[in-house]
């Protein structure tokens, strides 16, 4: 099952695949992708989607193996930061399937559009693949993460990503036909 954000992340490319579009963020992700996983019963999930990065440049595909919370932070009671607080995991959630040629990144997801990435704990910003990653791994379910950099994660990146959206469909299209040659 191939999971996506929002069409736009996906355009015509996927037309006709098994695709669910979760919404935007880790609230809407988690529960769309859950309702998907009950009604569907998928043997692997693929989230495809966006991505801001000031390491990887523009234009390419990174797989993202390992996720943060980025905006998980109660370091004001004791918790380590990203710690989702009496959480068993990790703040560092190390699920996914990695794939021999494509770089591989820390994915940092929020329920905020970054445009002063600043902070080197993650090299890959999102809204969404966090808890698609957590979900899959409670669920047993294997995961691949493939994301298309639109963007720095700067001061350009909300008239970047506008810019640069649409070609990330065929760019994952054409790495996911790679894969399964």
């Amino acid at each position: 099952m191939f999971v996506f954000a929002i069409k736009e992340e996906a355009g015509d490319e996927f037309t006709g695949y098994n695709s669910v579009f979760v919404g935007v963020g880790k609230v809407n992700a988690t529960y769309h992708l859950s309702k998907a996983i009950f009604e569907r019963k998928p043997g692997l999930i693929v989230n495809l989607g966006s991505a801001g990065s000031h390491k990887h440049p523009r234009g390419s595909i990174v797989c993202c193996t390992q996720f943060i919370q980025r905006d998980m932070d109660v370091t004001a009671l004791g918790f380590d930061k990203y710690q989702t607080p009496f959480c068993e995991y990790s703040p560092l959630l190390q699920y996914g399937i990695s794939v021999e040629g494509i770089p591989e990144g820390i994915c940092g997801t929020g329920d905020n559009f970054l445009t002063t990435h600043a902070i080197n704990d993650f090299d890959v910003i999102d809204m969404e693949a966090y808890p698609i990653a957590w979900v899959a791994m409670k669920e047993k379910i294997p995961f691949l993460c493939l994301k298309y950099i639109t963007d720095g994660a700067d001061g350009g990146a909300a008239l970047d990503w506008q810019r640069s959206v649409s070609m990330a469909a065929t760019a994952l299209k054409a790495t996911i036909r790679t894969l399964i040659k």
